[in-house]
């Protein structure tokens, strides 16, 4: 369980969290929504963590849907959400969910879409890895409906 949100808590995210990464990946891996994972750079040292989405789920007017994760020692992290539109990657719809020292808002936050530019502070109940991969899958799911319910 993560310790309460703390505003002065450490200034810097820290080092990566290999094993929140492994965790995450394994609990990606075993989503029938998610078509591939990778770490970068290796499994061995992974600072990211990407995962595509299953094309199947989403209507045809998306070339492809992606999560990049980090997550760091201090349990700061970030999730960014990015669909792209054509195959270019020019045209897209992203958000991120954000928790880290920052200057424009509180540690926790979220980055609205569609352009990730809007950032609003951000509460979760729980800062555990499995609860905010949780949140942050729910939001997904209702998002591809909304496609689907917009074609």
């Amino acid at each position: 369980m993560s310790p309460p949100e703390d505003e002065s808590a450490s200034p810097a995210t820290g080092p990566p969290d290999r094993q929140t990464l492994q965790l995450l990946e394994r609990q990606l891996a075993s989503d029938s929504r998610i078509a591939e994972t990778e770490f970068d750079p290796d499994s061995y040292e992974p600072r990211l963590l990407h995962a595509t989405l299953d094309a199947e789920r989403y209507p045809d007017s998306i070339a492809i849907a992606r999560l990049d994760i980090r997550w760091f020692t201090t349990d700061d992290f970030s999730i960014h959400y990015i669909e792209n539109h054509d195959a270019a990657g020019t045209d897209t719809w992203e958000c991120r969910w954000d928790r880290h020292p920052n200057t424009h808002n509180a540690r926790l936050h979220f980055h609205r879409p569609p352009d990730a530019e809007k950032i609003t502070d951000l509460s979760l109940s729980s800062l555990h890895p499995l609860d905010v991969y949780s949140t942050v899958l729910t939001a997904i799911e209702q998002r591809i409906e909304t496609l689907w319910s917009t074609q």
